[in-house]
């Protein structure tokens, strides 16, 4: 006869997704340290459309949520008890009924990148195939050299590097963090400063996805809760709302803590990276969310009601 597990984790398949969710696991047993049982929690795979589809951009299969969709349904049914998501993954909108009020401490946000040979974008050779399906990457690294030839590329973290490695591109970004909880920090060729490459909203962080109904699994998340990594993400993703952002359009946010304040940097640009928007502000940590509207409001005003047109 066996037991039903106490906690049941969601979580994608891929390598770095399952070490989140172990993290996430590890984390649980040490503030509760009942769950340390046999069986008393279980990680449950479960496979999403952006998981399936991985020959084409996100932007033109439906966008970010495709990495969420699967595993939210499977919480709403009550299949599961969480969802372990990577933050930069997760639509701004929840489905009704869902919360996502636990995050844990955020890794590096920073990018790095994957070549053979250079030790900076500088040492790239001009024409340099850069493989990546993120605008925001693409529109930065356009802006800073025009020259850079764009393919798309898309898989978890190995099926990149080696796809760089065999020649398909001359380099890749991906998004340190999960290099660091991969242990492949031996793949990284440079680490790019936000000065030169914003971040994605949100990189970095692993948030916790819950029913809001469920008090039991409320209780057990409060303790691992990271607040200031929590608060970072809240500005960011206000500001994603903010621009009404999507995979279709490039946007980068970081949000840093400065004593007792919040300082938010944020970009919006077009594919090509010829028009760029770049603004900063800061506010009292307990004004995440007002700081990170305002300055997409901001953003959106000086890009013009114009901005948008090339995603018609």
């Amino acid at each position: 006869m066996t037991t039903a597990p106490h906690l049941r984790i969601g979580t994608r398949g891929s390598p770095l997704a399952l070490a989140q969710a172990h993290e996430v696991r590890n984390r649980l047993i040490a503030a509760h340290p009942d769950l340390a049982a046999p069986g008393a929690i279980a990680i449950e795979v479960i496979r999403t459309t952006g998981d399936a589809m991985t020959d084409r951009p996100l932007a033109e299969i439906g966008g970010k949520g495709l990495f969420t969709k699967e595993i939210e349904e499977a919480l709403i049914e009550r299949r599961i008890d969480l969802a372990v998501h990577s933050m930069k993954d997760v639509p701004t909108a929840l489905p009704a009924g869902l919360v996502i009020d636990c995050v844990l401490p955020r890794e590096d946000p920073r990018d790095a990148l994957i070549a053979t040979g250079v030790k900076s974008l500088a040492d790239l050779p001009r024409g340099a195939r850069i493989g990546t399906a993120s605008l925001r990457r693409q529109a930065q690294l356009l802006r800073a050299r025009p020259d850079f030839t764009m393919v798309m590329l898309r898989g978890n973290v190995e099926t990149r590097v080696r796809k760089v490695r065999d020649g398909m591109a001359d380099a890749t970004l991906l998004a340190l963090a999960g290099l660091k909880r991969l242990d492949a920090l031996h793949h990284v060729a440079a680490v790019l400063e936000p000065e030169a490459m914003l971040p994605a909203v949100a990189q970095g962080a692993i948030g916790i996805e819950r029913r809001l109904d469920d008090r039991r699994v409320a209780a057990l998340l409060a303790p691992i809760n990271h607040k200031k990594s929590l608060i970072r993400i809240t500005a960011e993703r206000a500001l994603l709302a903010a621009l009404e952002g999507d995979c279709r359009t490039p946007i980068a946010a970081l949000a840093e803590i400065d004593g007792n304040q919040l300082r938010l940097r944020a970009l919006l640009a077009t594919p090509d990276g010829r028009a760029c928007h770049r603004a900063e502000r800061r506010a009292p940590l307990a004004d995440a969310a007002r700081l990170g509207h305002e300055l997409g409001e901001a953003l959106k005003a000086e890009a013009g009601p114009g901005f948008f047109a090339w995603r018609s």
